[in-house]
C-alpha cells in the first residue's frame, strides 16, 4: 500500500558473516536520515518527492513539479536521478507517472494517465525500454484504464483496471501470457467497488498476490491469492462494516505472510499481519489517533478515516514499516520487527502540524535481520514533499 497525491486512486539476500560484519558497521556509522529532492520537483505546498519502493540498491518513487504533474524517478546507489516518463504520459495538472514496483533485477512497473485522465500500466526495462500495459476490459473514459503496481524477481506483474462501469478487476501479466484477469468472489460491480490490488509488495516470488476488495456495500475485505487462482479471505475481527471501512491489503513477502490494516467502526485505522499459516495478529503503535477528529469529509460529507497505524511494507524477514498518525492528524515513521517490537523514527526536517510529518512506506532486507533499509518521504513545515533513506 503506498499514500500517492490525490489524482492517483490508493527481496531476501542472505549473505556470510563478512557481509553482515560489514552491514553492522555501515549501520553503526549511519543510523541517520539522508534526505533527497529529485530534480524537477516543485517546491510549493503539494509538491516535491514521495520516495515509494527500494529493492536493496536503488529507489523509487514520483515526484509533483511545479504545475503539480506528476513524474516517475529512479535513484541509483551512485546518486544519480533517472526520470520515468512512458511515452502518452500527461504533462498537465494531475496527470503524470506514478513508478509503482522495482524487483532485484532493476526493472520497474507503475502507471501513468495520459491527456485524457485514462490509466496505462507500463513496465521499464533495465535498458530504457517501455512495455504499455492495456488489459482488455479496462474502459477508456476519464477515471478507468489499467494500473500495473508491482513487479516480482521474475518479472510477473500484478495489477487491476476500471472498467467503464468504474468496477474493477485484478489482474497478473507476464511477457510470456500476457493478461490472467480475476476477481474475488463478493467483489460488488458499482463504481468504486471491485478487486484491487496492493502496491510495491503486493505480489511475491511465489506469484501470490495480496489484495483487498470493496463489496456492494462499500465495506473493504482481504485477500491473498494463490499463483493457481485459489483465494483466501482476510478479515480482521475489530473491522467496521460500514461503507469506507473494512480490512485493506498492504502487501505479501516470500513467506506468505500478508500485512494490511483495517478501518474500525470509528474510522480509525489499525495494523494487522496475518501469517502464513493463518493466524492474524491485530497491533497498534502507542501514540496512534484512535477517531476520525480532524480528518477530511469525503463527497458525501462524511468523515474518513486518517488517524491511527498505517502498515505500508512487510520484507523477507518479516519487519513491517510504516507510518501512524496521532490526534493532531501528523505521522510518524514505525518499524515493526517479527516479534512485535515497535521502533519510532521521525525525519529532523518533518513538520509538525497537521497533515504533516513521516511517512515510512518501505523497507529493503539487509544481510542481517536487526537492521533495515527504509524509504518513504516527508512533509516540512511548509507542505512541500522530500524523499528519505535511513538505515535502522
Amino acid at each position: 500500500m503506498t499514500t500517492i497525491g490525490s489524482a492517483f486512486p490508493s527481496v531476501l539476500r542472505r549473505s556470510g558473516p563478512l557481509a553482515v560484519l560489514l552491514v553492522l558497521c555501515t549501520v553503526a556509522l549511519a543510523l541517520s536520515f539522508t534526505n533527497f529532492n529529485a530534480p524537477g520537483a516543485g517546491t510549493a505546498a503539494g509538491e516535491g518527492t514521495e520516495a515509494i519502493g527500494i529493492n536493496g540498491a536503488e529507489i523509487i518513487g514520483t515526484y509533483i513539479d511545479s504545475k503539480t504533474a506528476l513524474h516517475g524517478f529512479l535513484l541509483s546507489t551512485s546518486g544519480s536521478f533517472t526520470a520515468i516518463n512512458p511515452p502518452g504520459a500527461g504533462t498537465a495538472a494531475g496527470l503524470g507517472t506514478v513508478a509503482e514496483g522495482i524487483n532485484n533485477a532493476g526493472t520497474i512497473a507503475g502507471y501513468y494517465t495520459d491527456k485524457s485522465m485514462v490509466f496505462h500500466g507500463f513496465v521499464l526495462s533495465t535498458n530504457g525500454v517501455y512495455t504499455i500495459l492495456n488489459a482488455s476490459g479496462a474502459g477508456t473514459k476519464a477515471g478507468d484504464g489499467t494500473l500495473a503496481a508491482n513487479i516480482n524477481t521474475s518479472g510477473e506483474v500484478a495489477g487491476f483496471y476500471a472498467e467503464s462501469t468504474g468496477a474493477s478487476k485484478g489482474f497478473v501479466w507476464t511477457s510470456k501470457s500476457g493478461f490472467t484477469t480475476f476477481e474475488a468472489l463478493g467483489s460488488g460491480t458499482g463504481s468504486g467497488q471491485g478487486t484491487f490490488t496492493a502496491g510495491f509488495d503486493g505480489l511475491n516470488d511465489s506469484g501470490e498476490v495480496a489484495g483487498d476488495y470493496i463489496d456492494s456495500k462499500g465495506v473493504a475485505h482481504g485477500y491473498l491469492r494463490s499463483s493457481g487462482g485459489v483465494f483466501t479471505d482476510i478479515n480482521a475481527s475489530g473491522a467496521g462494516t460500514s461503507s469506507g471501512q473494512g480490512t485493506f491489503a498492504s502487501g505479501v513477502n516470500d513467506d506468505g505472510t500478508f500485512v494490511g490494516l483495517y478501518i474500525d467502526s470509528n474510522n480509525a485505522n489499525h495494523g494487522l499481519v496475518r501469517s502464513s499459516s493463518g493466524t492474524i495478529t491485530e497491533f497498534n503503535v502507542l501514540g496512534a489517533g484512535t477517531s476520525d477528529t480532524g480528518c477530511p469529509k469525503n463527497s458525501s460529507g462524511a468523515l474518513t478515516a486518517c488517524q491511527g497505524t498505517f502498515p505500508q511494507n512487510i520484507n523477507s524477514w518479516g519487519m513491517i514499516v510504516g507510518y501512524y498518525v496521532d490526534s493532531k492528524i501528523v505521522a510518524h515513521g514505525f518499524a515493526r520487527s517479527v516479534s512485535g517490537g515497535i521502533r519510532i523514527f521521525n525525519d529532523p526536517d518533518a513538520g509538525t502540524a497537521a497533515g504533516q510529518g513521516t511517512f515510512g512506506i518501505s523497507n529493503s532486507t539487509l544481510a542481517h535481520p536487526l537492521f533495515e533499509e527504509i524509504t518513504g518521504y516527508y512533509v516540512d513545515s511548509k507542505n512541500v514533499l522530500h524523499g528519505f533513506e535511513y538505515y535502522q
